[in-house]
């Protein structure tokens, strides 16, 4: 215990004897934290806008139109296939729900486009959610719509009350929600099914999707294979595959998920090189130091030790200065579209990295202290 005690306490004054290299690289450790700590939030907040819709329901399945990818760009389904469902043992509940795209006219002239999810009056597997203003049920009132705060300027809407236009049909805006973001920069907006119907012109009776509640102890694969059974033309998924499904979808086979997750990907390795080079560079410049204690008679095990410790001193620092820096970016960022998230598996998944880039990168530098000459210390 002493010996390591000894190594802290040598590790820690290497470090801080040279304070502008110690400066040099904790500012080279944090530089890393904090680029791949906002290139993975990014990447984990893009994740959750897709989907959205999907974890923030109360539904164990969703039944879809075979062949749909992603939970924005669903295909017309007959409502009376929720029906069907009703029939299928373990299911206790079945609600249809409507996704269309549809023009947003704004109150001082031009467009946006816009997605209308629609529900049922009194469903209660979806819906907004993180309601602001307004309630649910205020969508019962005639040509209601809830929108998000963040897209009200984008939409042209200063408080509840503003009437609009969706496809050239009046509208009401009667709440906000707030940090219900959308990938495809088309804002939701959450009406009645029937007003959804209206608004875009979509027949009566059609749905998009079946939301399924399973009974008490019912096996959610007996279910979802009973009811692809059952109907032919749809599929049925638990709640998390449907969002890994949709993520995908977003993640790897459109341009803007591939660039991310390779700007993601060089982040990270720019970050690597960064600890790698500042640490290797810190080392090298103390071999002379080494070599005294080496002449000493300290075995290379001891100076191992201290070369590694003194990269995990650096690397808690560094981090720990960084994920604060990170932590504070994406606070100051929840009000963007594009928000990065930082959850509590990412922030220690950060943290490890950075430990075992630091010790690696210490480690390619031991080979150098190792091969040094005691007697150089006396020339």
């Amino acid at each position: 215990m002493g010996s390591w005690s000894m190594t802290t306490l040598l590790a820690w004054r290497n470090l801080a004897h040279d304070r502008v290299r110690l400066i040099a690289t904790l500012v080279g450790i944090i530089f890393s934290v904090v680029l791949m700590g906002m290139q993975s939030g990014l990447l984990v907040g893009f994740s959750r806008t897709t989907t959205g819709l999907i974890t923030h329901s109360r539904a164990d399945l969703w039944i879809v139109p075979k062949g749909t990818v992603n939970v924005d760009l669903g295909g017309p389904l007959d409502e009376r296939r929720r029906y069907q469902v009703l029939e299928i043992p373990g299911v206790a509940r079945a609600e249809a729900y409507l996704i269309n795209f549809a023009r947003w006219q704004k109150p001082d002239g031009g467009t946006e486009s816009v997605q209308l999810v629609g529900q049922e009056p009194g469903d209660v597997l979806a819906g907004p959610w993180n309601l602001d203003e307004g309630s649910v049920e205020d969508l019962r009132r005639p040509d209601a719509v809830i929108i998000d705060r963040l897209y009200a300027e984008k939409l042209g809407i200063e408080q509840v009350g503003q009437v609009i236009e969706i496809n050239e049909k009046r509208a009401r805006v009667v709440g906000f929600t707030h940090g219900i973001r959308t990938f495809t920069q088309s804002p939701y907006v959450f009406a009645t099914i029937a007003n959804v119907r209206r608004f875009a012109d979509s027949p009566e009776g059609r749905a998009g999707y079946v939301l399924v509640e399973l009974a008490t102890g019912a096996d959610p694969d007996v279910v979802e294979a009973a009811i692809e059974q059952r109907i032919p033309d749809v599929e049925a998924f638990q709640k998390d595959d449907f969002a890994k499904i949709s993520s995908d979808y977003w993640l790897y086979t459109t341009g803007a998920g591939f660039s991310l997750i390779l700007s993601t990907a060089l982040g990270l390795v720019v970050g690597i090189v960064v600890v790698a080079q500042t640490l290797y560079a810190a080392t090298i410049d103390r071999l002379p130091e080494y070599a005294t204690l080496k002449a000493m008679g300290a075995p290379s095990s001891y100076l191992y030790r201290i070369i590694v410790t003194q990269a995990g001193i650096g690397a808690i620092v560094g981090y720990s200065i960084g994920i604060s820096i990170v932590s504070g970016l994406v606070l100051a960022s929840r009000q963007a579209s594009a928000a990065p998230a930082l959850p509590f598996s990412l922030a220690v998944w950060l943290g490890i990295l950075t430990l075992g880039m630091c010790i690696a990168a210490a480690t390619l530098s031991v080979r150098k202290v190792m091969a040094i000459d005691p007697v150089s210390v006396f020339r």
